[in-house]
């Protein structure tokens, strides 16, 4: 018998879009609300470096 016969676990994923919400707790929504959230804040932050790089770079090219 081999060490390693079993398949390696998922890890849960914290949230998947589209997902069956009727059989989580409040708690549990509650915690995913708060993860989706902290989420869209490091979107937001990303979108706007992306923005920024995006504006420099159109006004160094403008300057040619």
């Amino acid at each position: 018998m081999a060490l390693f016969d079993e398949e390696p676990r998922k890890k849960a994923k914290a949230h998947e879009i589209g997902q069956d919400l009727s059989l989580l707790s409040v708690t549990e929504l509650t915690d995913r609300i708060g993860i989706l959230r902290g989420e869209i804040v490091r979107l937001e932050a990303e979108l706007k470096a992306k923005g920024a790089t995006k504006t420099a770079a159109e006004a160094l090219f403008r300057r040619s």
